[in-house]
C-alpha cells in the first residue's frame, strides 16, 4: 500500500498527453510526497525538460504523446540512469525491444497500481 511519505521529495516526470489521467497521476504522486514535474502533453515539452539540469528522481511515460512516439524521452531518460515506468496502451510486442527490461503497465490501470510500480523502482527511486 502506498502511504503519504513513500515518496516524499522525490522529483518524478509524467509524460501523458490524457489531461484527466495526467491530474490523477499528479494527485496520486503529490498524495505519496513527490515532487511532480509537468505533466508533459508533448515529446518537445518532455524533453526540455529531460535535458535541463533539472533533477528527475523517476518518470512516467506514455509512448504516444499527441500522435508521437516518446522513445526519444524514454532513450534520454535511460541514458541518464532515471527510473522509468512506461503507462501505456500499447501491449509489449508493439515497444522496440530495446524497452525490454523497462517496467511496463497497460492502459487501462489505476493510480495506485502506478504508484505501486514507481515503489518498485526503488532503491533506483
Amino acid at each position: 500500500m502506498v502511504s503519504d511519505r513513500d515518496l516524499l521529495g522525490r522529483s518524478v516526470l509524467i509524460a501523458e498527453d490524457d489531461y484527466f489521467w495526467a491530474d490523477e497521476l499528479r494527485g496520486g504522486l503529490r498524495s505519496a510526497g513527490a515532487i511532480v514535474l509537468g505533466p508533459f502533453a508533448t515529446v518537445g515539452a518532455a524533453l526540455t525538460l529531460v535535458e535541463s539540469p533539472a533533477i528527475v528522481d523517476g518518470a512516467i511515460l506514455n509512448i504516444d504523446l499527441r500522435g508521437e512516439r516518446s522513445y526519444a524521452v524514454a532513450d534520454r531518460l535511460i541514458a541518464r540512469a532515471v527510473p522509468l515506468l512506461i503507462v501505456t496502451g500499447y501491449d509489449e510486442a508493439a515497444l522496440p525491444a530495446r524497452y525490454a527490461g523497462v517496467r511496463r503497465l497497460e492502459k487501462p490501470v489505476c493510480v495506485r497500481t502506478v504508484l505501486e510500480a514507481m515503489l518498485s523502482l526503488r532503491p533506483l527511486l
